[in-house]
């Protein structure tokens, strides 16, 4: 058996870190001289490479001098945190990357954290030193600060550092060491700093085998396959095995029928592996997440780490809009409910739960990303949905008195702009806990703000910054309620009719607010065509054509001019609409409707609101 490293690489959104792992399997020779990789490798899936996030951990692993490092690729985003804190127990050490700019961002400090209770020894990697704005010795201040106050000890506290570019594939111990260009410089100094830092996996051969089940994926020809690192023992094709609950419970016994290594980017399937290794199994028809994988003679389950509890929820139902069944194929409860289950599976961070009217489920995670992300993946697999406003999950403590989730959210904008950001964050209840200049003439705002009030504001956060701000999000605690947040001001633009809509009715109603269609989308009773630009909904009719007569008329006919119509990403729509609306998803579509399509039923219901 080679000598082992288990590493989990730990990083904030954009710092690099997927990069950074490109450049070390190119150097570890993973790659032929001559083989086409496509950028950003780890990043496998088509929703990864669109919003350039990792979503999923992953494992890879490089061949160093007769060393093998096995390196799991974290999400740098808080949503998917339910990835980060199983991978964590499956490995010995971390290495943290920094952007040397920006410095350590919330993201960062949440998955640091984790790593630091864990009792494992990071390694500091300051990337994009290269960058004109670089400062990276502030940036290092700033690390040993953020490790100071998440409570880490002296050992950890004592971490090694290097400068790095992993776009350029090169690392070095000082920045003096590059004053004369980079020439020659390679990631040598990180796979020995590897090497030397982080311990070597216990090797606990004598006892039966034992696995901690940390991912879950389908794979059409092995079933379910699942991840995590050996503990003690080893496990050979076609043995004996079982699985046992957290508790303790016996799931199923099945025999190993696949065993699989991670080399580069491949999975190899191999005769036989032992203690400290990575690997996938398949075999086991009802294990999931967070379950032991054990021998035959093992009765008592490996500790799996509690997960941080949702606090968004969102209700998928059934689409039933007349459109419905037009532009996909999956649209009963049936359906819905198997896929959901199928997802809650192998991510544990999201709770699901049926409803009472039985065609409606409450889907519950950590944030807007992680529920957005499920219902893109679930539109480009052909199925049709209804979803409602997300709405923040409450708890009530010991006094009876109402919780929510409270975010740190740390704000990078211009100067200019601070006042109308604090002064917008104030609207929402959010409480300022620091402001400071952060270089290049951009000011550092941090804030306690409930969630509620954050749902939707992105999007005129990067209005009133015209872009040019960066907002990152974490969840901080639970604290008191802190009363009623005013919610969106302006009305909506409904349709009145069904069909397919004007250019003539679309210019007429400009003057009413900006419109979210075109001339010939079909549009149907209920469904939201755009803004209004008062307080109140207003019902339109955009299927009115030109009265036409055959007497000319003295002036010629003025030319119809329309503005652009306002188009939503689903994230944007999400958070756009009220309690009494919801975002019909489809695979070709996003559309805006009322919950009640009937113009009488809404009034009706209004009124017994308001009584």
């Amino acid at each position: 058996m080679t000598t082992l490293r288990n590493i989990a690489i730990i990083a904030h959104v954009d710092h690099g870190k997927t990069t950074l792992v490109d450049a070390l399997l190119r150097q570890s020779g993973a790659f032929r001289d001559n083989q086409r990789v496509e950028e950003r490798a780890m990043d496998s899936n088509d929703l990864e490479k669109e919003r350039g996030i990792t979503i999923l951990a992953k494992c890879t692993s490089v061949d160093w001098q007769g060393v093998r490092i096995n390196i799991v690729d974290t999400p740098g985003h808080a949503d998917f945190g339910g990835e980060v804190e199983r991978i964590l127990s499956m490995v010995d050490g971390v290495l943290l990357l920094v952007d040397a700019a920006e410095g350590p961002l919330p993201q960062t400090k949440f998955v640091l954290g984790k790593a630091l209770a864990l009792g494992l020894r990071p390694i500091v990697v300051i990337n994009k030193v290269d960058r004109p704005d670089a400062r990276a010795y502030e940036v290092h201040d700033e690390i040993f600060d953020l490790f100071a106050n998440l409570g880490a000890n002296e050992d950890q506290l004592d971490f090694p550092t290097l400068y790095a570019s992993g776009r350029s594939g090169w690392a070095v111990t000082e920045l003096e060491e590059i004053e004369g260009g980079t020439e020659g410089k390679t990631l040598q100094p990180l796979f020995q700093l590897i090497h030397d830092h982080v311990p070597a996996p216990e090797r606990v051969l004598d006892a039966p085998f034992t696995m901690l089940a940390t991912t879950l994926e389908y794979d059409p020809y092995l079933g379910r396959v699942l991840t995590g690192r050996i503990m003690t023992g080893r496990a050979r094709v076609n043995m004996p095995i079982k699985a046992l609950s957290h508790d303790g419970k016996l799931l199923e016994q099945g025999r190993a029928s696949k065993l699989l290594s991670f080399r580069g980017l491949a999975r190899v399937p191999v005769e036989e592996v032992e203690a400290g290794d990575i690997i996938a199994l398949a075999g086991i028809t009802k294990a999931t997440v967070a379950d032991t994988l054990c021998a035959i003679e093992v009765e008592t389950p490996l500790a799996a780490l509690p997960i941080d509890p949702p606090t968004l929820a969102m209700t998928f139902s059934v689409n039933d809009s007349p459109l419905a069944g037009l532009e996909g194929d999956k649209l009963t409860s049936r359906v819905i409910a198997a896929r959901l289950a199928r997802e809650s599976e192998g991510n544990v961070a999201i709770r699901i739960r049926e409803t009472e009217d039985k065609d409606a489920f409450e889907v519950a995670g950590r944030g807007e990303l992680q529920l957005g992300v499920l219902i893109e993946v679930m539109r480009r697999e052909g199925f049709e949905l209804s979803i409602s406003r997300p709405r923040v999950l409450f708890q009530t403590d010991e006094n009876g008195q109402r919780l929510e989730p409270i975010e740190e959210v740390v704000v990078d904008v211009d100067e200019e702009f601070s006042g109308v950001v604090v002064e917008k964050m104030a609207l929402r209840k959010a409480e300022m806990t620091e402001m400071k200049p952060s270089g290049g003439g951009k000011t550092r705002l941090v804030f306690l703000a409930p969630s509620r009030g954050l749902i939707g504001y992105h999007g005129e956060f990067l209005t009133d910054t015209r872009g040019t701000g960066i907002m990152n999000r974490l969840f901080h605690s639970y604290g008191p309620y802190r009363g009623t947040i005013e919610g969106r001001r302006e009305g909506v633009l409904i349709a009145n009719g069904t069909g397919d809509a004007v250019a003539y009715a679309l210019f007429n109603l400009q003057d009413r607010g900006p419109m979210f269609i075109e001339p010939g989308t079909k549009v149907y009773e209920g469904m939201i065509v755009g803004e209004h630009n008062r307080g109140n909904d207003l019902d339109v009719n955009v299927l009115k054509g030109k009265q036409l007569t055959n007497i000319r008329a003295a002036g010629k006919d003025e030319a119809i001019r329309l503005v652009p119509p306002v188009r939503m990403s689903l994230e944007q729509a999400l958070a756009y609409i009220q309690d009494d609306e919801l975002v019909e998803v489809t695979p070709k579509s996003i559309r805006l409707r009322k919950r009640w399509l009937d113009p009488n039923e809404r009034k009706r219901r209004s009124r017994s609101a308001a009584a």
